[in-house]
């Protein structure tokens, strides 16, 4: 009997010492900075612990602790990277725009775990999850954008909205991984006789565009030239209107000053304007005028005083003969 209690006692005491042992190692822990934790209470999430350092717990079993990484992990779809290695997969990649051609599309998803509760206990597999919701999103964008914007300069508004569905898909999953970034890789064509039917195509295309821009400058240079030409034939039109509005004012202004002394002196106006017009006609004529006794009375034009030339002398009035 003494020897049993011994045993007893002995065995007592290792699985006291063993329980203190499991309640002092299991009622702490800590989280480092890259890392965040969940309690677990009985197979139940209790709380999610984000802030590094030491936190304690109740000992096991009561409590657990899981711990996930904060990093952001890449996903690539369609292909996988290793040990400087590209593999690709092209029957993941393959798919139909919605001109109804076949491109190879693959991408890279940037996420990271943002609800540590959920990502260990809401599914089974939620990387396999995220796989799947990235060829669904990837799939029905491609197949609703044409091959020229998927292979060309669409290439940014398709990875948005990847980015947009692929985060509702997950959001409804609810898994507790969010979605940062998307990046298509490559896009590309199935085989090298596509792609060169295409290459020429898109440089048809691009010699158009070029034509059309050149004609385009041309057709704006000439209607600038045109519009300047335009311009100044309605200025030079605007002159000649306000020249010849000015000179029919002077025209008038002259015929009323000439009326005028008209009806003050007929006769003497009417031979002035005879002088004058036939001295306008022939400037470079010597008039005499003829006295009805036969003697002779030069006319000196003012224009013909002016010039430094001696003036021929006229004859005396009464000393007979014919004009000079």
């Amino acid at each position: 009997m003494t020897s049993i209690k011994k045993v007893y006692t002995i065995v007592g005491f290792s699985v006291g010492i063993i329980l203190l042992g499991i309640i002092a190692f299991t009622t702490w822990y800590t989280v480092d900075e890259s890392e965040q934790a969940v309690i677990i209470t009985f197979g139940k999430v209790e709380e999610d612990v984000s802030e590094p350092g030491l936190h304690f717990k109740w000992p096991w079993p009561v409590q657990s602790v899981q711990k996930l990484s904060k990093e952001t992990f890449s996903l690539q779809f369609g292909y996988e990277e290793k040990d400087g290695e590209i593999k690709a997969y092209p029957k993941e990649t393959k798919m139909i725009t919605g001109d109804e051609n076949i491109v190879l599309a693959d991408m890279v998803v940037q996420w990271k775990i943002t609800d540590p509760g959920k990502y260990l206990f809401n599914s089974d597999n939620p990387k396999e999850i995220l796989t799947d919701a990235t060829s669904a999103s990837l799939r029905s964008i491609i197949g609703s954008s044409k091959i020229d914007d998927a292979l060309t300069s669409g290439k940014v508004e398709i990875e948005a909205n990847v980015q947009e569905l692929l985060t509702s898909l997950m959001e409804k999953y609810d898994v507790g991984i969010s979605i940062l970034a998307v990046k298509l890789q490559d896009v590309d064509l199935p085989n090298d006789d596509v792609r060169k039917a295409f290459t020429n195509v898109t440089d048809a295309r691009e010699t158009m565009n070029t034509k059309i821009n050149e004609a385009n400058k041309y057709k704006n240079k000439r209607t600038k030239e045109a519009e300047g030409e335009k311009d100044a034939i309605i200025s030079k039109a605007l002159g000649d209107k306000a020249a010849r509005i000015e000179a029919a004012k002077g025209d008038v202004a002259l015929f009323n000053a000439l009326y005028n002394e008209y009806k003050n002196a007929p006769e003497i106006t009417k031979k002035r304007i005879i002088l004058e017009t036939i001295d306008e006609v022939m400037p470079n004529a010597k008039i005499y005028i003829m006295k009805d006794d036969g003697n002779t009375m030069k006319y000196f034009p003012i224009t013909q005083m002016q010039k430094p030339e001696t003036a021929p002398v006229a004859p005396q009035e009464g000393s007979g003969g014919n004009g000079q």
